[in-house]
């Protein structure tokens, strides 16, 4: 398939700005069962907030380039029963309101305790609201995966590792830049972020190879016996059936050799994980970890690229002489 740069950024933007509510949420919960202290929990929680809403923002922004006519956008919303685009497109603005009202709660100071004091856990009002839109944010999670694994005939993606890779690679890379935030303003939960984040980077390397071993070794459904609807053994192809180009020659291929999208491959493998890792064991500065993240987010867009290119459309047997 055709990667579009729009959806690339847009895809990997999303995954940082809701792994990076899902890290505050973590911390919030952790101490409200009394688990850690968090100083300054309030800005904390609530510039947290702003920085995951302006990401998100970011990646909404970019993914109306991917729109021939982005005042329509509003009509993908129609079809919530049968689209899950649609549902992303409801999800995603409700998550976005939902962080705003939680970091409006902490940053106003409008927060207070729904439970009785000397209570195990401590419920408060941003709490619950947050816990709302954690449920959201994998809700939009899981559609935004689903867009891919429900196309039957683009055997890369159908698969419950497309959401699940999603989910991990969103989840790493939100915790990361949580950690750096919490430099700044939570120092002492740093290491309990950290820790998590590289336990959230290593099960992710871990589910996107599982990824590309299961890709590697696809049994192909068409052929260019079924392209084409003709049961004979022996087919060559000497021509496309048309002088020019196509929509269909346009978005359907990567335009890329194979040994381009091997080398894409090895490049993220490299720059999403071992080298984020590397940098992320021991470090606790927030220069570290910021050039961390940044290397990170650019193997995120190498492999949201690879995710694309790698993938193999039916049609493309048709129009193989392209």
């Amino acid at each position: 398939m055709h990667p579009p740069f729009s959806m690339v950024f847009a895809t990997t933007l999303f995954g940082i700005g809701q792994g990076l509510f899902l890290a505050l949420m973590t911390v919030q919960t952790y101490a409200s069962a009394h688990i850690i202290q968090v100083e300054n929990a309030a800005d904390f929680y609530g510039w947290g907030s702003v920085w995951a809403l302006a990401i998100l923002a970011v990646g909404l922004f970019s993914s109306t380039f991917h729109l021939g006519h982005p005042e329509r956008a509003w009509r993908a919303a129609t079809q919530w029963r049968t689209s899950w685009l649609s549902r992303e497109v409801i999800a995603l603005p409700v998550l976005m309101a939902l962080i705003f009202i939680y970091g409006a709660i902490n940053l106003m100071g409008w927060d207070y305790s729904l439970t009785a004091e000397g209570a195990a856990v401590d419920v408060s009002l941003s709490m619950v609201v947050g816990w709302v839109a954690v449920l959201v944010n994998f809700a939009l999670f899981i559609a935004t995966g689903m867009i891919y694994a429900a196309i039957r005939f683009i055997q890369e993606w159908r698969c419950a590792l497309t959401p699940i890779n999603y989910i991990l690679l969103g989840s790493a890379s939100g915790f990361l830049a949580a950690t750096a935030l919490a430099t700044v303003m939570a120092p002492a939960q740093v290491i309990l972020l950290l820790d998590l984040t590289i336990i959230l980077t290593v099960v992710a390397i871990l589910s996107k190879l599982a990824h590309l071993w299961r890709n590697g070794r696809i049994k192909y459904k068409s052929n260019m016996q079924t392209a084409i609807g003709v049961r004979h053994t022996k087919i060559q192809q000497k021509a496309m059936g048309f002088m020019g180009g196509s929509f269909n020659t346009r978005e359907f291929f990567s335009h890329k050799t194979p040994e381009f999208i091997r080398m894409v491959k090895w490049g993220f493998i490299v720059l999403a994980f071992a080298v984020p890792m590397a940098m992320m064991i021991g470090a606790t500065t927030t220069s570290s970890l910021v050039i961390a993240a940044v290397i990170q987010y650019a193997g995120l867009v190498m492999e949201r690229w690879h995710f694309f290119a790698s993938a193999n459309h039916p049609q493309n047997l048709y129009y193989q002489t392209v």
